[in-house]
């Protein structure tokens, strides 16, 4: 493979230069929102301060939703920058220019530099990735094990043999598990890559001498990742006595991986779903996906296995996400990628087509007119939908600036789309991007932060309180411990409502000078004399009392309920 020559490599700085401004941008300048972001830098926060990196925790409780490996990532983070409003997005941010360097340089490798840009660009320009990159979620770091995973098995099996690469994709996946569990998804490229060979598809690579011992090697990589975690978490829990470490290993073992997978208690959906999900959150990439389809069947006739192979791999992974009932759009992220990569000869190419430029400059034309419409409206007309949304998340009276920023967002994508025309739909593509990230990362979400993280309520809960006052939180959110400012005490996160109250309240009479009870208003009892109690605000949706002993006069505490 020739080496990148100089302006090739500048191409691909550029390109990653503009990653880094899309995504980036923001960092810093909010705090984890739910649902998962709180939970996951909450878990982080409790293992950095705990030194118990083996076991995560959730408040007083073991958080058995999730290997560890995420968790880990955050706290490295942390250890760097010490800011955790900072430190929670890195992990996303570099696994997502990690996983468009493998994009680009995987089709670099099989067709040419500008097949890789275009791979890498297609991923960096659908919705969803960006949007998942700019979180605190797991599946970017999922998505980077699992494309480092199928990169080195593709570096195997169509540019090798070179086993080294072999076993680093497994490896990789192994780490995939212990980051999500899926990580194993990116071996199942084997399967096609076997009938592939035994049917004579091209493109393949040739077969090594004496390599039984090679592919067992590879087994052994990825169960010697899993190992890492696993191994000391399995004897501690063994060894240690403690009945809470067995009750995890067998909660993570069996409920969180089969139990969830084949009948999942929620978030059920059709076995179609992922089909929508792929054509409206993969935009603007997923317009070219009709047009893509005379290729494909072009390669599928010429058995080309270097488009085939990864798009047989894309087939299989939507096959087991679709076949669990329980789904989430974000699960099919780590097919992104490799759908890409096997769309990458084509792109260039298809760009040129009027039919392709008219869906993309019909695409911006409506998401600009969209925001701009919907931003005026609120702002000239207000209409029913910007006083419903300004209430629920406590903007109300000052909520006209989230409406006049996405007025200038649509107005600046209508200039360019003017400016642009047809001819350059690529273009304005890509700048629609650009003013969607910004904006958001920039001034959305900084303006919406207060509501959405619950750091507006815990801070005005504090000084209700007063600075040496216990707040108790009952009927609690992760982001509610998270955003926790001074002393707080928790009744734990699964218990029912009623059963935190209960505790909460024999926790509050037991100490009635310095202690208060932070409730939500669904989980404050009829006994609560209200007209005592501190009304604190609206966070995500949902309003907060701040109740003292003055104000539960009339409440009993239950002892069984109470657990004493």
């Amino acid at each position: 493979m020739p080496r990148r020559t100089p302006e090739q490599t500048r191409e691909l700085f550029w390109l990653l230069a503009f990653a880094l401004l899309v995504i980036g941008a923001g960092l810093g300048l909010r705090a984890p929102w739910p649902a998962d972001e709180p939970r996951f830098v909450l878990v982080a926060k409790q293992m950095w301060e705990s030194g118990d990196w083996l076991f995560p925790h959730r408040g007083h409780e073991l958080y058995p939703d999730k290997p560890p490996l995420y968790f880990w990532l955050i706290g490295a983070c942390y250890a760097v920058v010490r800011h955790w409003n900072v430190a929670f997005l890195i992990p996303s941010l570099l696994a997502a220019l990690g996983t468009l360097w493998l994009t680009y340089d995987l089709g670099r490798r099989l067709w040419n530099h500008r097949a890789g840009l275009w791979a890498a660009g297609a991923v960096l320009c659908a919705f969803q990735f960006v949007y998942q990159a700019k979180r605190a979620q797991i599946d970017p770091t999922v998505v980077f094990f699992i494309t480092l995973g199928v990169y080195g098995l593709l570096r195997h099996t169509l540019l090798g043999p070179s086993w080294r690469w072999y076993w680093l994709g497994c490896f990789a996946a192994g780490l995939g598990v212990i980051s999500k569990g899926v990580g194993f998804l990116a071996l199942l490229v084997l399967l096609p890559y076997a009938l592939m060979r035994w049917r004579g598809w091209s493109g393949l690579s040739e077969p090594a001498p004496r390599g039984v011992g090679r592919w067992t090697l590879g087994a052994l990589a990825f169960l010697a990742a899993i190992a890492l975690w696993f191994v000391p978490m399995l004897l501690t829990a063994l060894h240690d006595g403690d009945p809470e470490h067995r009750a995890y290993l067998h909660e993570l073992l069996f409920r969180q991986t089969a139990t969830r997978y084949t009948n999942a208690w929620h978030h059920n959906e059709p076995f179609w779903y992922f089909g929508e999900v792929i054509a409206l959150f993969w935009l603007p990439f997923s317009i070219f996906i009709p047009w893509l389809l005379k290729p494909w069947r072009e390669a599928w006739r010429s058995r080309d296995a270097r488009v085939w192979l990864p798009l047989a791999w894309v087939v299989l992974v939507l096959l087991f996400f679709s076949a669990s009932p329980g789904k989430r759009d974000m699960y099919i992220l780590p097919a992104l990628p490799m759908l890409a990569l096997a769309a990458a000869p084509f792109l260039l190419a298809l760009a040129e087509r009027r039919g392709v430029r008219v869906a993309l400059f019909g695409f911006a034309l409506l998401l600009g007119a969209s925001l701009f419409g919907a931003g005026l409206a609120a702002v000239l007309g207000e209409p029913n939908f910007e006083l419903k949304f300004e209430a629920e998340r406590g903007l109300a009276g000052g909520g006209d600036a989230l409406w006049i920023v996405l007025a200038a967002m649509g107005g600046l994508v209508l200039l360019a789309a003017a400016w642009l025309r047809l001819r350059r739909a690529v273009a304005l593509t890509l700048e629609t991007v650009v003013v969607l990230w910004l904006g958001y990362g920039l001034v959305v979400a900084p303006l919406l932060d207060d509501e959405n993280s619950a750091s507006g309520l815990m801070r005005q809960a504090r000084e209700l309180a007063g600075p040496d006052t216990v707040i108790g939180l009952v009927d609690w959110r992760e982001q509610q411990l998270l955003q926790a400012q001074g002393a707080v005490e928790e009744f734990g996160f699964k218990a029912a409502p009623e059963t935190q109250w209960q505790r909460g309240l024999a926790w509050l009479r037991a100490q009635p000078q310095g202690r208060v009870l932070l409730v939500q208003d669904a989980s404050v009892p009829a006994c609560v004399e209200r007209a005592a109690a501190k009304a604190v605000g609206v966070a995500n949706r949902r309003s907060w009392w701040l109740v003292d002993a003055s104000a539960v006069g009339g409440c009993e505490i239950r002892k069984a309920e109470a657990g004493e």
